[in-house]
């Protein structure tokens, strides 16, 4: 019978998870904010899945510069939807792979980042002492420069790829996620759950992990999916800045700082990317107002 109970608590947590998981795209549903931002980030997601069949051109083939909007090419009759650049690649086709690499490297900084915040966060919260002086001393050092002159350090120092704005990104961002992971865990180490598993002998690991950050999941998937947005931005600005993604990877804020001393003459150069911007960062934005909903009501 002990070990039949054993057996059958793993699968409830299984099956509560797994309705917990449907009750929260239940609720979604009843968002229209929720959907209609869910809807914008999925559709870029599917757009970077299927770029090579959805991207009309190589993203890197110099074919016409300076075409307009609905321009057509002589050799194959295929249409410049949304242009060309001043080097005769279509803007169409690099809008669509550059949504790749931000979906790329957008989600694995900001996961990464999380990794190390929620870290630092539920050490500083639940061990307190000289835990939490030294992580909170570390982590308002990095707060107290601005962020934004931490990400031009690193890449400056390690140079531009892909890989180093991830870390820039790690750097810059998991204080901040510290500290919203610490107030969390400061509140919740007092919860009759958290004592009962002291009672029962838990290990300090199991009772962060398995009942304090599970309790904290509503605040930090909302903050996850802004963080996503403002990562987005980031790396479209570190692109503007020339340290984005090093040519000729598509990147939307390269592509705005290549083209923008032809901004007057040839607008569509830096309108279309600065509308895929956009456009997935108002996605996120309306999917953490929709998540935030969930979470008030979970």
């Amino acid at each position: 019978m002990v070990a039949s109970a054993e057996t059958e608590e793993p699968v409830a947590q299984r099956q509560s998870g797994l309705t917990r998981v449907v009750k929260a795209i239940g609720l979604l549903r009843e968002s229209p904010v929720g959907m209609i931002g869910a809807g914008i980030v999925l559709a870029w997601v599917i757009a970077a899945i299927l770029a090579p069949v959805l991207a009309p051109f190589d993203p890197n083939a110099t074919i016409m510069p300076f075409q307009r909007p609905g321009a057509v090419d002589p050799a194959s009759g295929a249409t410049f939807w949304l242009g060309t650049d001043k080097i005769g690649r279509d803007i169409l086709s690099r809008i669509i792979y550059g949504g790749r690499r931000v979906l790329i490297y957008g989600p694995i900084a900001t996961v990464a980042a999380y990794a190390v915040g929620i870290i630092m966060g539920l050490a500083a919260g639940y061990f307190r002492g000289w835990w939490d002086a030294v992580l909170s001393r570390v982590s308002d050092i990095v707060l107290s420069f601005p962020i934004f002159v931490l990400y031009v350090i690193v890449i400056s120092t390690f140079g531009a790829s892909g890989l180093n704005i991830v870390l820039a990104i790690i750097f810059a961002s998991a204080p901040g996620i510290m500290r919203i992971v610490r107030g969390l865990t400061l509140d919740l180490r007092n919860r009759d759950y958290v004592a009962a598993s002291q009672t029962r002998g838990e290990s300090a690991l199991y009772i962060m992990f398995v009942e304090i950050l599970p309790n904290a999941r509503g605040p930090l998937i909302v903050d996850a999916c802004l963080r996503l947005g403002y990562v987005t931005i980031t790396i479209g600005t570190l692109g503007f800045l020339g340290l984005g993604l090093p040519p000729p990877d598509p990147d939307w804020g390269g592509m705005v700082n290549e083209s923008r001393a032809l901004a007057p003459a040839f607008p569509h150069m830096i309108v279309y990317p600065c509308l895929a911007i956009s456009s997935l960062v108002l996605g996120l934005n309306l999917l953490a107002d929709g998540l935030r909903e969930i979470a008030i009501r979970d």
